[in-house]
């Protein structure tokens, strides 16, 4: 099958556009990754917001080399590239600048982005939302998604979205969530979280199996903040983290609430849920103030701020204008 997708591609380029034979250049609009393509508008944008300020290298057209050949994987469309590429600056770069500082963005935030159309699905019937590789790149999949949740709609073909309608709960979920929690990954590869995180369920770790009952239902009960934190420890310390910061308070309160109580399958546990998911939230909170000054409040509180802006269509994410064009105006 791979093969197939792969002798195919030069059918793909064909159709996406091809200019006149003297040239031989690849239309700017393409998304496969060719070596003379013509900068685009969106290839300009992403030169002004992302690798001059940042260094940051936001790659949408897809290249096999950055793919996982695990799996089958097709390009992000051009129209959800640009979409992501605005949300991934409003909701997350942007944010650690105003909540930690610019220089604290340039040196800790990874220096690649590369986006997929497709979700990468397992074996055991979850799929991956992204990853981070090494400290320096965040795969993003799913962009076939992202015009359908933003639009509001409840499933685009026979995928159901999570939260219905409710464009914030899904653009969370499925894209900005996975961004602060890989990049929490990022920080903890820099400097490790405390010990005594590992500590406060030290034996309840399920590994592939959180997704399996009775875990699947249980998990705040048990003393974790969603199913994937039971993973394990790493997991668990991204979830804690990128849960807390896109949530609002009453949110998270509601979830406090739902864990009040002990797993009853689980004689060996002697706190409720809540207590120990609010033992690692102390944990986590500290962590981020004393190693990188990052208050977590603070940076909830922007990012809610900014994902309002959003949802209520405040930032028009096709602008591609330049900063020298908008002076000119």
């Amino acid at each position: 099958m791979k093969k197939n997708i792969l002798f195919i591609l030069p059918a793909v380029l064909i159709a996406l556009g091809l200019t006149s034979c003297e040239k031989d250049e690849i239309k700017s609009e393409s998304v496969i990754s060719v070596d003379n393509y013509i900068p685009n508008e969106f290839d300009l944008w992403l030169e002004e917001n992302y690798r001059n300020p940042y260094n940051i290298d936001f790659k949408y057209r897809y290249e096999e080399i950055e793919s996982d050949l695990n799996y089958y994987t097709v390009p992000a469309t051009y129209e959800a590239s640009v979409k992501m590429a605005h949300l991934v600056k409003y909701l997350c770069v942007e944010t650690y600048n105003e909540v930690a500082g610019i220089e604290f963005t340039r040196s800790q935030f990874p220096k690649m982005f590369f986006l997929i159309g497709e979700w990468e699905y397992r074996n055991n019937g979850s799929f991956i939302l992204g990853t981070a590789e090494g400290g320096r790149k965040i795969l993003l999949s799913g962009l076939t998604y992202l015009n359908p949740i933003l639009a509001g709609e409840k499933e685009s073909g026979d995928f159901p979205f999570e939260y219905g309608n409710n464009v914030a709960e899904n653009l969370n979920h499925y894209y900005i969530k996975t961004i602060h929690h890989e990049f929490t990954h990022i920080l903890n590869q820099t400097k490790d979280y405390p010990t005594s995180f590992r500590q406060v369920t030290p034996s309840s770790y399920v590994s592939d199996s959180q997704f399996s009952e009775p875990y699947v239902s249980a998990y705040l009960k048990r003393g974790f903040i969603t199913a994937y934190a039971q993973t394990n420890t790493a997991e668990d310390f991204a979830e804690m983290v990128s849960e807390y910061v896109t949530h609002s308070p009453e949110w998270w309160e509601a979830q406090m609430k739902a864990a009040e109580t002990k797993w009853s399958e689980d004689a060996n546990q002697t706190q409720t849920g809540r207590v120990l998911i609010e033992q690692k939230l102390d944990i986590t909170r500290d962590y981020m103030r004393t190693v990188w000054n990052i208050d977590l409040d603070e940076l909830r509180d922007c990012i809610l701020r900014r994902q309002l802006d959003i949802t209520s269509g405040k930032i028009d994410l096709t602008d591609l204008t330049l900063s020298s064009n908008k002076a000119s105006n």
